[in-house]
């Protein structure tokens, strides 16, 4: 505070001596009813604690680091002056009990004679008196100072440091009771309205409105405030109420005149940050946390949130360096445990991942994502009695009136269901039952959609059965030699499949499961084409191109049991009738997905040329000033003014790709919808959708149908004749296959790598062997559904793939189907260490 902007409020005619009587008996009156000393707690982080806190899947948290704002800013009334106890509670604090009245009026006596505290005015009496209800306040003696400030307003109704005191405590007794809120902000309002030139009681009625929910109303306060006295902590006050709105680019701007007038604030640079984090601008986030860690090098947020950025990027190893460094300043950050086992789980390392989990719970037993994460870590590695035991403790906590419940709360029950059903059939062999027939539809739809789990007539899956046992721990050195080269070769060609793109972290588990599908593949289609038949859902046939991908759906799926693959088509009738959505939002708001950045380029030309049509068609006479204004478009930002050309587009508009047939020349396919919506730059909604419905499922069936009995024919032809231009043949029929698939996107989840493990194991079948990784920035389902047909697809691909004759090694592995032929021997293989294989290490920049 600055003493010297205060103005007098009082006069010379207020009497001591009726005060000082009144005061020893609050004083006394305190010293019976207290029992523990209240730590004052700044409302700023009240609010940011309870609008932040909860499952934090990542930098969007900001409960923790709230504490640490409130730590280390100077709130508005906080320290409005200096006691021999520290207001936020210390251990080396007397505690109020101990204090004598004697003491409490020696310590605001010398409050008073140096007026430290808001608007202090010329008479010394009436000093004293408003320090002894400060220093009550400065005690947690709440009702006691509200009752004294009230004397002190009886005799002097606008007495504004009184008003001011009041409004405060009634702040600091708890803003959970709505009374005590009102009466604070009526208060404060008293005062603005007396002394409308104090940026500090602004910016402490902005600390009031923002736990409440009226965060435009604080905003506004702080904005006042600023005007009035610009200042480090008001902008970076501001800046963190633009940040929980979800104004990241604003937020941003404020911490950045923040830290213009005072550079040394890590908490603000954390911030700056984090906006940038927010927006996934990762690289620029990952400077700013460095930099909060050269003016603080114990900041153990600014730590995690590197590890979490680090993570977001791909970089494993950086990641967790700096969770580390977090749990060495601090073994007991629940919040860094939980990220950083979090990130070991999606990383495969299940084991080191429960470590974290449980040294989380033992922290924090509550602690819901930690809870749900040690269930889903053991149900991964087939321990399915502890998994399903952590699981149902998720499932009892459930959320209060009113209360918005947790998506590990939403998603427990039917990870709890298919953990039972996966248990039952550990031991029944993989081609007897089908997944995708024994789930009930509506329990599969409502999975896949992410919905709460209000399935009508649902029968619970059977409980656990005692004869069945968990999986047990199985060592790498206990497979023969050739199994033990086919989970090495396996653990190379899945990390051939790798993005090294921002979002996509390196996961061993998915490694190992699509090279074993790749293998599997290849071995299934060789057989194929040599006319020998395979045994699929309890018939034995000949393969058709559904078994050759549900080879791969098998892996991906045992490989992370929290994500349903599921076969779209395979839905209840009626789910598909309406059209299952696959839905990406490349820009939502301020938040660009990184991990589609390389691609926003591609997709906006192909906007532009549609947007030419659209007018041409529609809007001949305009066309020329929508051309030129489409000559400046160089972002997605720059179409809204293009909007505003047609009434019709004015509020967005949709565009369509299209899939042109190879089986029926000239004849397309609805590809995916492009939509952009939004009213002003920072307010856009930019997003893809691939609409899964009966008819544009049926007749992407008929193309791959076509194309997989050409390829067949072709694959019988090359088992006889191994010409160079039957090997071209069928490597342009696997990949043409394989871009109708992309386009069509009949799963729930992880289309892309399983589409990619079918396209390396058929190669293989062919005698070809993908030898280059696929380039940074690029996905591969993206190249499929952004390329203009599948010949251009299978060029692309080609360009990167780097084929080259298969190793004639890969014929003496061992059958992958009758190696693991049960889910229990498919789970011990992805849980097996094989850290002494030779294979190239995955690198993600």
């Amino acid at each position: 505070m600055r003493p010297g902007k205060m103005a007098p409020a009082g006069g010379p005619g207020a009497v001591r001596g009726l005060w000082v009587p009144l005061a020893v008996l609050a004083l006394a009156r305190a010293a019976l009813a207290l029992t523990e000393q209240y730590p004052a707690l700044s409302l700023l982080k009240q609010e940011l604690h309870r609008q932040r806190q909860g499952p934090a899947g990542g930098c969007a948290s900001a409960g923790e680091w709230a504490k640490q704002y409130s730590a280390e800013c100077d709130s508005s009334f906080l320290h409005f002056h200096e006691s021999d106890c520290d207001i936020g509670g210390s251990s080396t604090c007397e505690s109020v009990l101990s204090f004598n009245t004697e003491k409490i009026l020696s310590q605001a006596k010398l409050l008073a004679e140096q007026k430290r505290f808001p608007f202090a005015t010329e008479n010394d009496n009436t000093n004293e008196e408003l320090a002894i209800a400060y220093v009550l306040i400065g005690n947690g003696l709440y009702d006691e100072a509200i009752r004294h400030f009230s004397t002190m307003l009886q005799e002097e109704p606008e007495l504004v440091s009184a008003i001011y005191g009041r409004g405060i405590a009634y702040g600091k007794k708890g803003l959970h009771d709505m009374k005590n809120a009102e009466l604070a902000l009526f208060e404060l309002s008293r005062v603005i309205s007396l002394e409308p030139d104090h940026p500090e009681v602004f910016e402490q009625r902005a600390e009031i409105l923002s736990p409440l929910g009226r965060i435009s109303e604080a905003l506004s306060d702080l904005t006042k405030a600023i005007q009035l006295q610009p200042s480090a902590r008001l902008y970076r006050h501001r800046g963190t109420l633009y940040f929980i709105s979800e104004d990241y680019a604003t937020a941003h701007e404020d911490f950045q005149r923040s830290l213009e007038l005072n550079k040394n604030q890590p908490i603000a640079m954390l911030y700056k940050g984090l906006t940038f984090f927010h927006r996934g601008l990762l690289k620029e986030a990952i400077e700013s946390f460095k930099e909060a860690l050269k003016q603080k090098a114990d900041f153990i947020d600014a730590y995690k949130s590197l590890g979490q950025a680090y993570r977001e990027l791909g970089n494993f190893d950086a990641a967790t360096e700096s969770f580390q460094k977090a749990l060495l300043l601090n073994q007991n950050h629940v919040q860094t445990l939980q990220l950083k086992g979090m990130m070991l789980y999606h990383h495969g390392s299940l084991d080191e991942a429960l470590k974290n989990f449980k040294r989380c719970l033992q922290l924090e037993p509550y602690n819901e994502v930690c809870q749900y994460m040690k269930g889903l870590s053991h149900v991964a590695m087939g321990q399915f009695y502890e998994g399903i035991k952590a699981q149902t403790k998720v499932m009892l906590n459930d959320p209060l009136p009113g209360q918005k419940a947790s998506p590990e709360y939403l998603k427990v029950k039917y990870l709890r269901e298919y953990s039972r059903y996966l248990h039952a059939h550990l031991d029944t062999p993989l081609t007897e039952y089908n997944i995708d027939i024994d789930l009930p539809g509506n329990f599969k739809d409502h999975w896949a959609k992410n919905l709460p789990f209000l399935i009508e007539n649902y029968e619970e899956q059977p409980g656990l059965q005692p004869h069945i046992k968990d999986v047990l721990f199985q060592n790498f050195e206990s497979y023969k030699p050739d199994v033990q080269e086919l989970v090495c070769v396996a653990d190379h060609l899945g990390s051939m499949m790798q993005y090294e793109t921002p979002g996509f972290l390196p996961n061993k588990r998915i490694h190992r499961a699509m090279g074993l599908a790749t293998l599997e593949v290849m071995q299934a289609v060789q057989r194929t084409w040599a006319n020998s038949k395979v045994r699929m859902n309890g018939k034995t046939r000949l393969m058709q191109w559904r078994d050759m991908f549900d080879i791969a759906v098998k892996w991906r799926r045992i490989a992370d049991p929290d994500q349903p693959v599921l076969w779209l088509d395979q839905m209840p009738a009626r789910s598909l009738s309406r059209g299952f959505n696959n839905h990406i939002n490349l820009i939502r708001g301020q938040v660009i997905n990184m991990r589609y950045l390389e691609y926003f380029e591609k997709i906006l030309h192909f906007i532009k040329d549609r947007i030419l049509v659209y007018h041409g068609a529609n809007n001949p006479k305009g066309l020329l000033e929508v051309r030129e204004a489409l000559e400046k478009v160089h972002k997605v930002e720059d179409l809204l003014p293009i909007m505003k050309f047609n009434s019709k587009t004015r509020d967005g508009f949709t565009v369509n790709t299209k899939v042109p047939s190879l089986k029926d020349q000239g004849k397309e396919y609805d590809g995916f919808t492009i939509t952009i919506t939004g009213d002003k730059v920072g307010n856009i909604l930019f997003s893809v959708e691939t609409q899964t419905t009966e008819e544009r499922t049926q007749l992407y069936h008929a193309e791959i149908d076509a194309l997989y009995k050409d390829l067949t024919a072709k694959g019988k032809i090359l088992i006889l004749s191994a010409e160079l231009g039957e090997v071209d043949a069928v490597c342009n029929l696997i990949l043409s296959l394989v871009y109708y698939f992309y386009n069509l996107m009949p799963l729930s989840r992880g289309s892309s790598v399983i589409a990619y493990s079918v396209i390396m194991g058929a190669l293989m079948a062919s005698g070809k062997e993908v030898s280059g990784k696929i380039p940074k920035g690029k996905l591969v389902d993206f190249e499929a559904m952004t390329a203009p047909g599948s010949e251009a697809f299978s060029k692309i691909a080609r360009s990167w793939m780097n084929l080259k004759s298969i190793s004639p090694s890969y014929k003496s592995l061992p059958s992958v189907s009758e190696t693991f032929s049960t889910l229990r021997t498919m789970i011990e293989v992805l849980n097996t260490d094989s850290s002494h294989c030779l294979k190239k290490t995955i690198v993600v920049v």
